[in-house]
């Protein structure tokens, strides 16, 4: 499974890389620090999973939601955010997101997410063989 994570703090970048660690069917295919190198990242790598953040500098993580909504991108989309209002919530949700957690309070769910990823990744490219 291909990960791209995107977030600006260099500190949460390398505790999700110490994270994923534990899993050795994921494959980090890049790291961005916002969101605009995030969105080229996603054209280039197409990750099976995209971990977000919402406050990043040049384009912040709703946006970089929007493009990838405009473009039909599938991308499964995990916002991993410190501002966990449900307005946000709800407005990502809507945007397309398809988990959004709390970095303080739900970072180890990181584990679930990535997990279903996984699964749904094999699934995909055991139909892809077959077909």
């Amino acid at each position: 499974m291909k990960l791209l994570i995107a977030d600006d703090s260099l500190m949460i970048r390398e505790r999700i890389k110490n994270l994923v660690r534990n899993f050795t069917e994921v494959s980090i295919v890049g790291e961005a620090g916002n969101g605009k190198t995030a969105m080229e990242m996603i054209r280039k790598f197409d990750p099976d999973l995209l971990l977000l953040d919402l406050r990043m500098p040049e384009m912040g993580g709703m946006d970089v939601l929007k493009g990838m909504k405009e473009a039909n991108m599938r991308t499964k989309v995990c916002i991993l955010t410190n501002y966990p209002y449900p307005q946000y919530r709800d407005k990502c949700l809507a945007l397309g997101a398809d988990y959004f957690l709390c970095k303080s309070d739900d970072f180890e769910k990181l584990n679930i997410v990535i997990s279903n990823t996984i699964k749904e990744s094999e699934k995909r490219n055991a139909n892809k063989i077959i077909n």
